[in-house]
């Protein structure tokens, strides 16, 4: 039986990967003052305009604007024809945390009620399903052909979505590509998509062992993309929830990562069902793994931790329950205390996902 999944990733410069990178770059500053700093920041970004809001309590007075510069500066906004740039006006609306919420997360509690999810699937090394990994390999691959300057012409911003074949419920090929990049408008959309294939794609094809032969590539649908970034679209923190996450192939809660300190359970229970998760995958008790938890505020224990193994299970579910529950007590200062999240380790997370890299505290896989 052949049955059909597609997911999307978004590059570096895309508006709300800015916002994302601004704010995680704030919970980074906070933590590298103080590992027990709480920060929940947004930030908004639009033509020639930045907004960050949020509240913030640490020990040491930070400067949000020149940590938003650098992010800018640092993602290629740089050139007043993008109508954004590190040099825009920054607006700040931060404050301190409340000391309602303040209370209950000083006695280990949640930051926060909500249901959280993580998974894990045998299809890919990575663990993780095959078309979110390979729309990450792709928007990361056109980022680097623009900062490399082997395609100096490629301008900051831009999406991939990738249509992928299964079979039996084993991915078997790619069926359709689909790239968006702005691009200096001395270059034709003509050479832009030669370049891009033989570039970008047939390169991360012939990565996970796929047909270069057999895709169809569609690059800037409407035909024409010069300006990308913030003055074509806004931006806000929190938007690429999917993208963060497994490309729609698993449940998601709601809540967002980036932004907030770990003692936010949007973020650290998330990281424990994935660690759950792909250990269960790793250690070949089944194929494919969902860990779902749920959080009330101001309590450290979850209200429920449960998973599904989608009939693919090699072991029965109670030995995989036994399992879990020695690997990682989900109680919020077990989590931060076993994968050692109160460290500034967050900005790196903020684009290309936060699961399926080797170098993430959450991806390892245990010895047992």
């Amino acid at each position: 039986m052949i049955t059909h999944f597609t997911s999307e990733s978004v590059a570096s410069g895309h508006p709300d990967k800015i916002c994302d990178q601004i704010s995680d770059a704030i919970v980074d500053a906070a933590l590298t003052v103080d590992r027990f700093s709480r920060v929940a920041v947004e930030t908004m970004v639009t033509k020639n305009l930045v907004v960050m809001a949020g509240e913030v309590t640490c020990p040491k007075k930070l400067n949000y604007r020149q940590i938003a510069r650098q992010v800018i500066k640092r993602l290629g906004y740089t050139k007043e024809d993008y109508q954004f740039s590190y040099r825009s006006p920054i607006d700040v609306y931060i404050h301190q945390q409340s000391s309602d919420i303040a209370g209950g997360v000083d006695s280990g509690g949640a930051g926060d009620q909500g249901m959280m999810y993580g998974y894990a699937t045998d299809e890919t090394k990575m663990l993780m399903p095959l078309p979110i990994m390979l729309a990450h390999h792709l928007v990361k691959a056109m980022d680097k052909a623009r900062e490399t300057r082997r395609l100096p012409y490629l301008r900051p911003d831009g999406k991939a979505e990738v249509v992928v074949a299964y079979e039996n419920g084993k991915p078997k090929r790619v069926e359709t590509v689909v790239l968006a990049v702005p691009h200096d408008p001395a270059i034709s959309n003509l050479e832009l998509i030669e370049d891009l294939r033989k570039r970008v794609v047939d390169r991360a094809l012939d990565f996970y062992n796929l047909s270069p032969k057999t895709y169809k590539l569609v690059v800037n649908g409407t035909g024409k993309w010069e300006i990308g970034g913030p003055a074509s679209d806004t931006g806000v923190t929190g938007r690429k929830i999917i993208v963060d996450t497994y490309g729609s192939v698993a449940r998601h809660g709601g809540g967002c990562f980036s932004g907030k300190d770990p003692t936010k359970v949007d973020r650290s229970g998330a990281y424990g069902c994935r660690y759950l998760a792909k250990n269960i995958v790793a250690h070949r008790l089944a194929a494919r793994c969902e860990v779902r938890v749920a959080y009330v505020i101001g309590q450290a224990k979850p209200l429920m931790v449960a998973i599904e193994t989608f009939g693919t299970e090699r072991k029965k579910l109670s030995v995989i329950n036994d399992f879990i529950s020695k690997l990682l007590d989900m109680a919020v200062p077990n989590i931060l205390e076993k994968l050692n999240l109160r460290r500034p380790i967050y900005q790196q997370t903020a684009v290309y996902g936060h699961f399926g890299n080797e170098k993430y505290p959450w991806e390892r896989v245990v010895a047992i």
